[in-house]
């Protein structure tokens, strides 16, 4: 099957984004999480890959290593040339979740001791003002919009049959809640037929102010509610201490069974930040400037990266990779 996407129009206000990735072991015997990303300085194209492992011993950091090294490599190799692999963007993402999958298969048999091992996998992609994406598996894609998280991505999972079931009233809010299956997942990379893909048929069409937000599903032991709540407050700020406070809150559950979790924040920006590098606030009001709630001790954590040419210099990027 080819996947062609129609060349879009250049936007007429140019974005640049601020990216973070964080990781978190949380209460697991070890990481099994893993998270790149890449948004060259100056350049209108980036993307990240994110996935979840699962296994046995050593197997599920394996798994999730795998198809992050794999897809990050060809989205980066095709990234050269951007406007060719936006035309190619389904197609490109397939064929590099079915190598990261046969990578896997190939690992499994050649070590008895990794012979069950699986992942998901979350690949966000942005050309300009325009978000693609693949995924498999249940680590969400939140876009924070206008007060609002609303997830992108279906949830490859029991979590929504179980919901239906609340919602017919089969079952209570708590037995939903509770049930053994709810994580139990439909979809994986594991090294066999991959039972379901989901991807972005179109693109979702971006504007500065929003807020991109991939995650392994450990970040989902906080209720959706209240990873709003954090994004909205934090949302004027670069995204290190966005996603510091995402962090904060899960050590704050204190939850013994607490899940890795991997996250990447991407913040949408004006191109001439600072200068413009600000969001209005839900009542029009005055503009702000995202250093202004920074905290003071995070000026010698972060990474800042700037552009020069032949009009001055300026600030385009704030970065930090948190890891607890």
């Amino acid at each position: 099957m080819a996947w062609k996407v129609r060349p879009a129009m250049r936007p007429e206000t140019q974005l640049h984004y601020d990216a973070v990735s964080a990781t978190a072991q949380g209460g697991r015997d070890r990481q099994e999480d893993a998270v790149v990303l890449n948004f060259p300085i100056g350049s209108s194209h980036g993307f990240a890959v994110l996935a979840d492992g699962m296994g046995g011993h050593a197997a599920g950091d394996v798994a999730s290593n795998i198809v992050v090294t794999e897809v990050f490599s060809e989205l980066k190799m095709q990234g050269e040339n951007p406007s060719g692999l936006e035309q190619d963007i389904n197609a490109t993402l397939h064929a590099a979740i079915a190598d990261a999958n046969a990578c896997i298969k190939y690992v499994s048999r050649c070590k008895p001791e990794q012979d069950v091992m699986g992942t998901t996998v979350l690949a966000p992609v942005v050309f300009e003002d325009r978000l693609y994406w693949i995924s498999v598996g249940d680590s969400p894609l939140w876009l924070f919009r206008d007060g609002e998280l609303q997830r992108l991505n279906a949830n490859h999972s029991m979590a929504p049959e179980i919901d239906q079931m609340l919602q017919a009233g089969l079952i209570d809010a708590e037995e939903a809640q509770s049930h053994p299956d709810r994580h139990c997942l439909t979809s994986v990379l594991m090294g066999e037929e991959i039972a379901k893909i989901d991807y972005s048929e179109a693109p979702t069409h971006l504007k500065p102010g929003d807020v991109i937000l991939a995650a392994s599903d450990g970040l989902e032991f906080l209720e959706e509610e209240e990873i709003s709540s954090i994004v909205r407050a934090h949302r004027h700020q670069p995204s290190a201490v966005l996603a510091q406070a995402l962090m904060d809150a899960i050590h704050a559950l204190g939850d013994p069974e607490q899940d890795n979790v991997a996250i990447c924040a991407i913040r949408v920006l004006f191109s001439d930040w600072p200068e413009k590098a600000v969001n209005l606030n839900e009542n029009g009001g005055a503009l702000r400037s995202d250093f202004g709630e920074a905290d003071e001790d995070l000026s010698n954590a972060l990474t800042v990266m700037s552009h020069k040419d032949r009009s001055g210099s300026r600030v385009i990027c704030i970065s930090k990779k948190v890891s607890l």
